[in-house]
């Protein structure tokens, strides 16, 4: 059996409603047709993620850029190292 697959905007809905609380979740549920705890867990995913929406996007790109540039420095010192490794196994180096 495959499990049903539900939109983002569906969870946001379900979500929304169950923060606004003018209604309990299992009233929510119903009337979505999705188990009480689904609608409790997407509640709390949509709070979580508050803090988010308003966090600075700068900070965010600065952790991308600096996660990217240690990768990238990584993959130049693997390089050198693989280079070097060729170099020295051709008698290039220290030959000339």
């Amino acid at each position: 059996m495959q499990r049903k697959q539900y939109s983002a905007e569906f969870k946001t809905k379900a979500a929304l409603e169950a923060i606004k609380g003018l209604r309990t979740v299992n009233e929510i549920a119903s009337d979505l047709g999705v188990h009480p705890s689904q609608i409790a867990l997407w509640k709390k995913q949509a709070i979580e993620a508050i803090p988010e929406a308003f966090s600075s996007q700068r900070g965010q790109n600065q952790k991308a850029q600096e996660a990217l540039t240690a990768q990238l420095y990584q993959q130049i010192g693997q390089l050198k190292v693989e280079l070097d490794w060729l170099k020295k196994k051709s008698g290039l180096v220290g030959g000339r």
